[in-house]
């Protein structure tokens, strides 16, 4: 497993990947073993975690780049990777087992707002949908149960927090961050790829109920960053077993909020460490997310 990375130039350490600086314009995401719940990083790493989100988002930053572009460049391991940067670069002495859960990614100017997409009512929505009768602030339609599709997608952009936990943004907060032709096209373009990623999972026997997403601006043009529809950032639900009224089987790591809230943790650090058997069943479900999704075996 890996866990933690000690590689020179770094940037930035974030809940799950490590950022470090190639050059003045590529940059290394590592993306490591580790989880988190409830952003917390929990004690306990899931092994083939940081490939299955590495591959995954590579996977589908090729499928939506039609709908907009998108920081990659390369896979770290990939055939083609060392012609991408100078020699003597941070790229010549990187271990083999970081390379394989690792991406060269061009570098942009994030955008501080998580631009979260809801097609199904579920987790946190579901609960402020129970005391309220609104997802976000916003009035949602009278006697939705667990796990119902939304009449369409909704956008339910959140702040992105460095610590503690993101908090809901209003519309016109997202406008007094970006501007208003900025925060259509964010809204925009996150459905759209949500709805690209809904359509093709469905096919295969998945559910995209919801996700989140990340944008940055390079050159003033607006792209997708981070990672994307992952069983990290995204709900994945079997479709064989999908029944609205209930809690849905997921190939992603509710498996492990279920878990943690079963314990009875108040989602403040420190976490509980996964037992061996939780850590077992949660990377055999990413690993068949990754399967179902792109129809290979990693």
């Amino acid at each position: 497993m890996l866990i933690e990375t000690q590689l020179p130039n770094i940037l930035h350490r974030g809940k799950v990947r490590d950022t470090y600086r190639i050059n003045d314009d590529l940059l290394l995401m590592v993306t490591t073993d580790r989880i988190s719940a409830y952003d917390v990083v929990l004690p306990t790493g899931i092994p083939d975690k940081g490939r299955v989100l590495n591959k995954i988002s590579a996977f589908w930053f090729d499928q939506t780049k039609h709908i907009i572009p998108n920081h990659l460049v390369a896979l770290a391991d990939a055939p083609e990777a060392p012609a991408l940067v100078e020699a003597g670069s941070l790229m010549a002495d990187l271990p083999p087992e970081v390379a394989r859960q690792s991406m060269i990614a061009k570098e942009a100017d994030r955008i501080d707002i998580e631009c979260v997409i809801r097609g199904y009512i579920t987790g946190s929505a579901w609960s402020e949908y129970q005391r309220h009768g609104t997802v976000s602030g916003k009035p949602m339609p009278s006697g939705m149960v667990e796990g119902d599709p939304f009449p369409e997608p909704i956008f339910t952009p959140t702040t992105k927090a460095e610590v503690g936990h993101d908090e809901n943004m209003s519309d016109d907060e997202v406008v007094a961050m970006v501007g208003a032709d900025l925060a259509r096209r964010l809204e925009e373009v996150s459905k759209a790829v949500f709805q690209f990623g809904h359509d093709f999972a469905r096919e295969r026997g998945v559910i995209l109920a919801d996700t989140k997403m990340e944008f940055g601006l390079l050159h003033g043009q607006l792209i997708l960053i981070d990672e994307l529809l992952t069983p990290d950032s995204s709900r994945f639900w079997d479709m064989e077993g999908y029944e609205p009224g209930k809690s849905q089987p997921s190939f992603d790591k509710q498996f492990v909020r279920d878990y943690l809230t079963e314990q009875g943790w108040d989602r403040n650090p420190p976490a509980p460490e996964l037992p061996d058997d939780i850590v077992a069943k949660t990377e055999d479900r990413y690993l068949e997310a990754y399967r179902l999704i792109t129809g290979e075996s990693l």
